[in-house]
C-alpha cells in the first residue's frame, strides 16, 4: 500500500510536471495539426497510448514469470507512435505532428521513474545485482542498480539539451524533437534493460530490448527522411 501511494503521487507529479513543459514548449514550438482533427488526434493518441502501456507492460511480466497486469512507459510510446501514424495516414495528414510532446515526454519520465525508484521491490522496475558503490537496496538486503536513477537522469539531461537547443531557435530540433526524445529514450531503454531482471523473449534480449531497438529505428528513419530546413522557414515555431 505504502509503495501504491508513492508511485501515485509521482505519477500525478509527472503529468503536473509533463503539463507544465506542454505550456512551455506550446509558447515556443509549432503543433500543424488542423483545427478540426485536433480532438480526435489526441483521443488516438492517448487510446493508442494506454493499449501499448498496458498491452506490452503486461506481458513483459508474464515473460518474466509474474502474475497480473502492468504498463509500461516504453509500451506507451510504442502503442501511441503505431495508433498515431495509422491515423495520420487514414486523415490524410502528411505532415510531422509530434514536436509539442518531445519535453513533455522528456520531463514526465524523469520525474516518474523517481516515482519507480521509491516504490522499491513492489514496482518490478529495479535493476540486477550489483557491487558498484551506488548500488541500492530496495528492501530485499540485495544492493541493486537504481535503473529507474539512470533513466531518471537520462531524460532529464535530454530535457535540459532541448530546452537550450529551441531557446536558440534550432529548426532541427524544433522540427524533430520528438524524433529525437524518442530515439533517444529507446537507445538508453536498450542500455538499461541489460540492467534489468525481465524475462528474455529473444536470446539475451527482452520484449524492452526489441521494442528499444524498434523505436529507434523509428527515430532514426524519421530523423532522415525529414525535409531540411531552410533559413527563411519558421513553420517549426509557434
Amino acid at each position: 500500500m505504502h509503495s501504491f501511494v508513492i508511485h501515485a503521487a509521482f505519477d500525478v507529479l509527472a503529468w503536473l510536471a509533463a503539463a507544465a513543459a506542454a505550456m512551455w514548449v506550446a509558447r515556443r514550438v509549432a503543433f500543424p495539426v488542423p483545427e478540426p482533427l485536433r480532438l480526435t488526434y489526441l483521443g488516438v493518441l492517448l487510446v493508442g497510448a494506454a493499449l501499448g502501456a498496458y498491452g506490452f507492460g503486461s506481458a513483459n511480466l508474464w515473460l518474466s514469470g509474474q502474475p497480473g497486469v502492468a504498463r509500461s512507459i516504453e509500451g506507451a510510446v510504442g502503442g501511441g507512435i503505431i495508433a498515431i501514424e495509422l491515423y495520420k495516414h487514414a486523415a490524410g495528414i502528411a505532415t510531422r505532428t509530434g514536436a509539442r510532446f518531445a519535453l513533455p515526454f522528456a520531463v514526465g519520465v524523469a520525474v516518474g521513474r523517481i516515482g519507480c525508484f521509491l516504490s522499491g521491490l513492489d514496482d518490478f522496475t529495479y535493476g540486477t545485482p550489483t557491487s558498484l558503490p551506488w548500488g541500492h537496496d530496495f528492501g530485499d538486503g540485495i544492493l541493486r542498480h537504481p535503473v529507474q536513477l539512470y533513466e531518471s537522469a537520462a531524460m532529464a539531461a535530454f530535457a535540459a539539451v532541448y530546452v537550450a537547443r529551441v531557446m536558440k531557435r534550432d529548426r532541427f530540433w524544433a522540427m524533430n524533437g520528438f524524433y529525437l526524445v524518442v530515439g533517444f529514450y529507446g537507445a538508453q531503454r536498450f542500455v538499461w534493460e541489460f540492467f534489468k531482471p525481465y524475462g528474455p523473449l529473444i536470446g539475451p534480449f527482452t520484449l524492452f530490448h526489441v521494442l528499444s531497438a524498434a523505436v529507434l529505428v523509428y527515430a532514426v528513419v524519421m530523423i532522415l527522411t525529414a525535409p531540411k530546413p531552410s533559413i527563411s522557414d519558421e513553420r517549426a515555431f509557434a
